[in-house]
C-alpha cells in the first residue's frame, strides 16, 4: 500500500475533525466487537485500542463478534471480551452477547457476576423474534439490574418496529440502544418510542443522510457515537458525526452530550440529560452536482463488502467523473477535495481490493459531499 497517498489524501479530514471537535471534548465509542466473526472478520485489542486513539476516544463498550465458538450461550466469546477488557487499563466497558434460546438470564448473570455491564442482542444473527417470552425475561432482568441492552437495528432485518416498541414500552426501567440508527425501522421507532425514558440511537451507518435524517427523528441528548469496528472505523464516523452536527448547527453541549456525555450518563446509572426536541428540520438541501457525488459513492461501500470490486470501482469512477465540472459555482472547492480523496481511494484500491485505506478514505468523501452545505 501507498502509505504517504494515503496519509496526504486523509490529513485534510483529520485536520477538519480537529477543528469540528470541541475544545476538550470526550468521545466514547458505543459499539464496537472483539474476537472473531463467522463472516472472516476479525478485531484483536490492540487494533481496537489503536482505531479508538486515532478518533481521541477514551473508551468504548465492546461486545463479542458473531463467534464459531458462540455455543453454548455465547459464553467463551463473552469470556474471552471480558479478559480483553480487564487488560484495557478500564477503557473498554463490556457487555455480554447473548442468545434468547440458549439460557439468556443465566448468562447474563454470570456475566454480570464477572464485570459485564451491558447486554448485546443481535435478532437477525442469531435468528429470532422479539415477541417471545425469553424477550421479556431479558428484558425484565435489564431493568431489575439496571444495565442497558443494545440491540442490532440495522440491514438485514424484516420490520421489527411493532414488536420492539411494544416489548421497549413494557419494561420502560431498561434502556434500550438501538444500533445503527435504527435504520431497519427508523419512522416508526423514533416515533412510538418518543416518550420513552431510556431510548438511545447510536450512529454506526455508512450512508450520512441516515444520520442527519436521525438528527430530525431524534433528540440529541437520545443520539451516540459509534462506529461498529470491524466493520466501521471509528474516526472516520467520528468525522461523519462532527460535519452532520455542523450541518444542523447544533451547540458545543448537544455535540458533547452526543460524542460522550449520554453514554457516560448511561454507564454510571446518573439520570439522562432531558430530552428536547429533534433540533433540525426534515429537508435536505444539497447542490445537485455534490448529490451526484454523493449518490455513487452511497454505492461502493455496499459493493465492497459485498465483494463487487469490480462494480465498486465503475461507481468509484463515476463519483471521481461527478467531480469533474468546468463551471465553476459555490460548490467548486467541495468538488476538488473530494476528487482528490477519491481519486486516491482508486488507487488505493487498485493496489489492494480489500484495504480499509480505501473504504477510509471513500466513506469520509461521502460524508463531506453530503453535508456539503456546512462549509459555507
Amino acid at each position: 500500500m501507498d502509505t504517504g497517498l494515503y496519509r496526504a489524501a486523509l490529513e485534510p479530514f483529520e485536520a477538519e475533525t480537529e477543528e469540528l471537535l470541541p475544545a476538550g471534548a470526550e468521545v466514547f465509542e458505543a459499539h464496537t466487537h472483539l474476537g472473531l466473526d463467522e463472516d472472516g472478520r476479525s478485531l484483536d485489542l490492540a487494533t481496537l485500542l489503536a482505531q479508538l486513539d486515532q478518533a481521541h476516544a477514551t473508551g468504548a463498550c465492546v461486545f463479542p463478534l458473531h463467534d464459531p465458538e458462540r455455543r453454548p450461550a455465547y459464553s467463551v466469546p463473552n469470556d474471552r471480551v471480558l479478559a480483553w477488557s480487564a487488560e484495557s487499563d478500564g477503557r473498554l466497558v463490556p457487555f455480554c452477547r447473548l442468545d434468547p434460546s440458549e439460557g439468556p438470564v443465566q448468562e447474563a448473570e454470570r456475566c454480570l457476576a464477572l464485570g459485564a455491564r451491558g447486554i448485546k442482542l443481535h435478532p437477525r444473527a442469531q435468528s429470532f423474534r422479539l415477541d417471545g417470552p425469553e424477550m421479556n425475561d431479558i428484558f425484565a432482568f435489564a431493568e431489575e439490574a439496571r444495565i442497558p441492552i443494545l440491540i442490532h437495528a440495522g440491514r438485514g432485518m424484516p420490520p421489527i418496529a411493532d414488536d420492539l416498541s411494544n416489548l421497549a414500552l413494557r419494561h420502560p426501567g431498561a434502556a434500550l440502544i438501538l444500533a445503527h440508527a435504527a435504520i431497519c425501522d427508523q419512522g416508526i421507532l423514533t416515533t412510538r418510542l418518543r416518550g420513552h425514558p431510556a431510548v438511545l440511537y447510536d450512529t454506526s451507518c455508512f450512508f450520512p443522510v441516515d444520520v442527519v435524517q436521525l438528527l430530525a427523528r431524534a433528540s440529541t441528548e437520545r443520539i451516540v457515537f459509534a462506529s461498529d469496528p470491524p466493520y466501521g472505523l471509528p474516526a472516520a464516523t467520528l468525522y461523519l458525526l462532527l460535519r452532520v452536527a455542523r450541518q444542523a448547527r447544533l451547540d458545543e453541549d448537544a455535540v458533547r452530550l452526543m460524542l460522550a456525555g449520554t453514554m457516560r450518563e448511561l454507564l454510571s446509572g446518573a439520570p439522562l440529560t432531558a430530552a428536547t426536541p429533534p433540533r433540525r428540520g426534515g429537508e435536505i438541501t444539497l447542490p445537485g452536482r455534490l448529490a451526484r457525488v454523493t449518490a455513487y459513492i452511497s454505492i461502493v461501500g455496499p459493493a465492497l463488502f459485498a465483494g463487487a470490486v469490480d462494480q465498486a470501482r465503475q461507481m468509484l469512477d463515476l463519483a471521481i467523473a461527478a467531480c469533474r465540472d468546468g463551471d465553476p459555482g459555490d460548490d467548486a472547492a467541495e468538488l476538488d477535495a473530494l476528487h482528490v480523496a477519491l481519486s486516491a481511494a482508486l488507487r488505493l484500491l487498485d493496489e489492494d481490493e480489500g484495504g480499509r485505506p480505501a473504504f477510509d478514505l471513500i466513506y469520509r468523501a461521502n460524508a463531506r459531499a453530503a453535508t456539503a452545505p456546512a462549509s459555507r
